[in-house]
């Protein structure tokens, strides 16, 4: 693991499993819940991808990102994918009282966003930050109003994994010679054409740290007769996004409703809706043979799903900000920085020196009840 000056690495036990946590030099840890902010990262990658962010935050701020199950330095234990990401968000908590954290704002990143949202609906929190999130309705396999394509979610889940990248994820490869290689995929899929970082060695780093032992990434398939043939296993990390164990929309319905902030990219390949990820949107490309049409196979609109799910939760009482990022990627707080700390450091309240001021009123789309 690579850490970045003024970040510390721990192994927080809890009761459930070992929990790799980042930390920065001099946080206090008696910081009010007001003033804690908790990182969730994404898929086929690790805590280390919000060192900068870390780094770049207030002092007065306690700052924690955590390791899922089966990525980073924590244990690599098997995930049951019938509770969804149920896993995830319980360990979550389990770290969280472990650390004393009863309440914090949290920040969620496209499998982070998903574990986020069902961690809201179980437990207070203080505010949502959704970077790139997963639909409330899962990855793949449904219509814009949430309801499945086919019972079996056929086309969903592990299936969708590319074997060559698993088989490079798991011989450790950092090269780039080819487009499966997960250098190659970081530089096409998590961010936009144009960016480069001194730190891409950690980013790769940090996606070779994802488990491909059995239980963790991919996970299993089934064998269905629907196309594209295979349909959902019962574990590993694809699997807890299919919408055959996932949906949280119920997010609409909570009693007290955590302030959302939704930012993201609008040239994100992988949450999209023609996301590059989606087999549907990859059939009516010719790209997924025999593809049977947009009857019975459409794209999933993710975005929009997204968009009308946090709609009705404003509706119903919620406040939301969207911020869409012109021409950014799947990892907003690496391509546009200042303008992620901006919007985060507006959304939870803080308000600090001259230097952290509020970002432009136009590039924020504000819902609330009122």
């Amino acid at each position: 693991m690579t850490l970045f000056d003024g970040i510390t690495a721990r192994l927080v036990e809890t009761d459930r499993l070992g929990v790799n946590v980042l930390e920065r030099v001099g946080d206090d840890p008696a910081t009010a819940a007001e003033h804690t902010v908790v990182f969730v990262h994404g898929n086929v990658s690790s805590s280390v991808f919000w060192q900068e962010i870390m780094q770049d935050l207030p002092s007065e701020l306690r700052v924690v990102a955590v390791d899922l199950r089966g990525f980073g330095r924590t244990e690599h234990t098997p995930i049951d994918a019938t509770r969804g990401v149920r896993d995830f968000s319980d360990d979550l908590f389990a770290t969280l009282r472990a650390l004393d954290i009863d309440e914090a704002h949290l920040v969620g990143w496209s499998l982070g966003g998903a574990v986020v949202m069902q961690y809201a609906l179980e437990h207070p929190v203080r505010s949502l930050t959704l970077q790139a999130p997963v639909s409330p309705y899962g990855f793949g396999g449904t219509r814009r109003d949430g309801s499945r394509l086919h019972d079996d979610a056929a086309g969903t889940g592990a299936g969708i994994a590319n074997d060559d990248f698993v088989q490079r994820l798991t011989d450790h490869d950092t090269t780039a010679e080819a487009p499966t290689s997960p250098r190659s995929v970081f530089r096409s899929s998590y961010v936009a054409p144009g960016y480069t970082s001194e730190h891409e060695d950690a980013w790769v780093e940090a996606m070779l740290s994802t488990s491909t032992a059995g239980g963790n990434y991919p996970g299993d398939a089934v064998a269905t007769t629907t196309w594209p043939g295979f349909a959902p296993g019962t574990t590993g990390v694809l699997n807890t996004l299919s919408p055959k164990y996932f949906d949280v929309s119920a997010i609409v319905d909570l009693a007290v409703k955590p302030p959302i902030l939704w930012i993201h990219g609008t040239a994100d390949a992988v949450i999209s809706d023609t996301s590059f990820s989606d087999l549907n949107h990859l059939g009516s490309l010719g790209v997924v043979p025999d593809w049977p049409g947009a009857d019975i196979a459409p794209a999933q609109p993710m975005v929009s799903q997204t968009r009308d799910v946090l709609a009705a939760y404003s509706e119903r009482g919620g406040e939301v900000t969207e911020v869409a990022v012109d021409g950014a990627g799947h990892s907003v707080h690496l391509e546009r920085p200042a303008q992620f700390r901006r919007a985060l450091l507006t959304h939870i309240g803080y308000v600090g020196r001259p230097a952290d001021p509020a970002p432009p009123t136009e590039a924020i789309i504000l819902r609330s009840a009122d």
